[in-house]
């Protein structure tokens, strides 16, 4: 989630990223699958977060710069399972003061690895594909990686969900400068489910 500046609005641009980056590695996952049912153990590991949930967000307003001023705004996210399973997508409204907008999280697992893939999709700037980041859940904690950049600069990128499980999961966001020596945690989300 880290943020982009180069402006692309085709629309055929914009598809044909998703979707080709979406297929590419769901085919190539189904061509090294595991087991005929497809199954790995992993189907389950989102289902505590199907369905609607209202989201509080708490991000510094800049990152890795020392800042400690923190902006909170509300938001929604919806949750489906795809991919037998074995993937799933997710569509969020994100109320910052500065204006609402969407994003989208396509996740996917590889039965090679062992781990899921999470890209990020923001809809301000859909052409942008950030890299995906990897990992898995171990004692009811998801931790997720990435190389990737900040304003020209490499950095580490870590996602980590808690309480899945639970009435309220957790999501958080760090960048590292330091190849994950430290890290600044520098976006929450709690999550609370929408009564139907």
């Amino acid at each position: 989630m880290t943020q982009s500046h180069s402006p692309r609005t085709r629309r055929g641009v914009i598809a044909g990223a998703l979707l080709a980056t979406v297929a590419e590695s769901a085919i190539s996952m189904s061509a090294r699958a595991a087991p005929a049912t497809g199954l790995t153990g992993h189907e389950h590991d989102w289902d505590g977060l199907v369905g609607q949930w209202n989201v509080r967000h708490r991000r510094l307003k800049a990152r890795l710069v020392g800042s400690a001023e923190w902006e909170e705004f509300a938001g929604t996210s919806v949750l489906w399972l795809t991919l037998g399973r074995l993937g799933n997508v997710d569509d969020n409204v994100l109320e910052l003061p500065s204006g609402t907008y969407r994003a989208m999280t396509v996740r996917a697992f590889d039965a090679v690895s062992g781990q899921w893939l999470i890209w990020w999709f923001d809809g301000r700037n859909p052409a942008q594909i950030d890299p995906p980041v990897r990992g898995d859940f171990k004692g009811g904690v998801g931790t997720f990686l990435a190389d990737d950049t900040l304003n020209g600069r490499p950095i580490k990128v870590r996602f980590r969900w808690s309480g899945i499980a639970g009435a309220s999961p957790r999501w958080e966001q760090a960048f590292s400068p330091d190849g994950g020596a430290t890290w600044e945690v520098n976006w929450t989300m709690d999550f609370t489910r929408v009564r139907a």
